[in-house]
């Protein structure tokens, strides 16, 4: 079995001082075998807030999985928004936008869905598509396999698409020929988890979708900020989520949800 721990939407510029030492210390508490971050590292794009998220990212455990979000594209400089969306990123947070993590248990791909053209909105294209499919089909089904996106490809509310990322279906059939598994993002300050089966309905396949709330933004959108952690096995999956609570000015254990494979589908249990 593999822990993860998954943050999102940390907004560098925006953040809960506060939060940060009690965050460290839980993340190190879970003994994660992988980090994962899932986008908006920034509120602004701005070099010093890349600066001080990655000073945080530094005092995390290792390995790392991360990827951008629409906050770490420059949104008011036009010019840098257009000729190099992401070059503080790769320069100061990683230089890879699609890293990836694989042992004998787990194999876990970042997807870079933030796009210049796009306010907030994602999307991922054929290339990537094809990516995804060239490295997970030969992993066999052993293998737990997870995909990591800012975007959601799918909500467990069920509400509407306009949120999702753009050519979210046709990726599902390329997710449902190689056997992904779990899909991790963030992007609505809001944690969730759930089958992708009511929304994209493919016979006998559905993935598991775990949205991450913000783990240090004051932007919270109704809900506390908060942690997943993740305890991954190729058969079962448990989505621990983890949040503030002021009483004890520490991250606390919320919730906790289990998840079984059935064939080529991923059940509540």
């Amino acid at each position: 079995m593999r822990t993860l721990v998954h943050l999102s939407d940390l907004h560098f510029g925006r953040v809960d001082a506060a939060l940060i030492e009690p965050l460290l210390a839980s993340v190190a508490e879970a003994k994660p075998d992988l980090v994962v971050v899932s986008g908006d590292f920034t509120q602004r794009a701005r070099k010093r807030q890349f600066e001080e998220a990655r000073a945080f990212l530094d005092r995390l455990p290792r390995p790392q999985v991360v990827v951008p979000g629409n906050h770490d594209v420059p949104l008011y400089r036009v010019w840098e928004r257009f000729l190099s969306p992401l070059g503080k990123y790769r320069r100061i947070i990683e230089p890879d936008l699609e890293p990836s993590f694989v042992d004998g248990e787990i194999a876990v791909l970042g997807v870079n869905t933030a796009r210049s053209l796009t306010f907030k909105n994602g999307r991922i294209n054929e290339e990537q598509m094809a990516a995804i499919k060239r490295r997970f089909e030969p992993l066999g089904e052993s293998v737990l396999k997870v995909v990591v996106t800012h975007h959601p490809f799918d909500l467990p509310d069920q509400s509407g698409d306009v949120d999702l990322v753009g050519r979210a279906r046709e990726a599902m059939e390329v997710f449902s020929r190689c056997g992904v598994d779990l899909l991790l993002s963030g992007h609505f300050h809001m944690s969730e988890a759930g089958s992708t089966a009511g929304r994209h309905e493919i016979a006998g396949y559905s993935a598991l979708v775990v949205q991450a709330g913000t783990a240090t933004s004051t932007r919270g959108r109704g809900e506390e900020n908060s942690f997943n952690v993740l305890r991954v096995r190729n058969d079962q999956i448990a989505v621990e989520r983890m949040s503030w609570r002021d009483d004890a000015n520490a991250f606390a254990l919320q919730s906790r949800e289990r998840f079984v494979r059935d064939g080529a589908r991923w059940i509540e249990r």
